[in-house]
């Protein structure tokens, strides 16, 4: 049975290989941020986003999208990290909203690979922010747990990454949004559905 959490709310995760589904209103960036036991992140290779999307443990989707999967092991996950904080954020470049508060709440799902959900988490109470920490994966004694977080920055990527100790926050906001402006760009409309051929009689 799934449990449906809010905001501070916890749930033991019952194995280490999962998908976290987001569905969301508009396309957003995914990623997640690897810290230790105070949720430090130690340099930029802890954060797994569409520019380098994935790490040990980690996958993520290269593209902004509506709807993303990310797929997670957390047996591969190194030792020294204890949160795995995953985020979501609007693209930037004025290519769809400003902020979170203009488009339908955000839901989170953690999974199992056969698709039946663990626990979810739906985030509220979003207005001004533009990137946002849905959910935390966390040590707890030699086991793993979920916990719906919700916390928005209304400064966005940067404001987030640096609240978490990244000293090159500003930057890596930067590169992760030109990435997913770069991946906009090679993206190609599919081609028009070919009419059907006229047979004759």
């Amino acid at each position: 049975m799934t449990a449906e959490l809010t905001r501070g709310q916890n749930h033991p995760l019952p194995r280490a290989r999962l998908e976290i589904r987001v569905s969301a209103g508009t396309p957003v960036v995914a990623g997640a941020t690897l810290g230790d036991e105070n949720g430090t992140i130690h340099g930029v290779e802890r954060v797994v986003h569409p520019g380098a999307p994935t790490l040990p443990g980690l996958e993520v989707s290269r593209q902004a999208a509506a709807d993303h999967r990310l797929a997670v092991d957390l047996d591969a996950v190194p030792d020294a990290v204890h949160r795995v904080s995953v985020l979501l954020a609007l693209p930037a470049g004025g290519q769809g909203p400003a902020r979170f508060g203009a488009v339908a709440a955000p839901f989170v799902a953690v999974t199992d690979l056969d698709g039946d959900e663990v626990a979810s988490y739906t985030i509220t109470g979003l207005e001004a922010e533009s990137a946002v920490v849905a959910l935390e994966l966390y040590r707890r004694q030699g086991a793993w747990k979920v916990r719906a977080v919700g916390q928005g920055y209304a400064g966005g990527l940067a404001e987030l990454l640096a609240d978490q100790k990244l000293s090159q926050a500003h930057q890596l906001a930067a590169t992760i949004h030109e990435a997913v402006a770069s991946g906009l760009a090679r993206s190609i409309p599919a081609p028009p559905a070919a009419a059907p051929a006229h047979r004759p009689d």
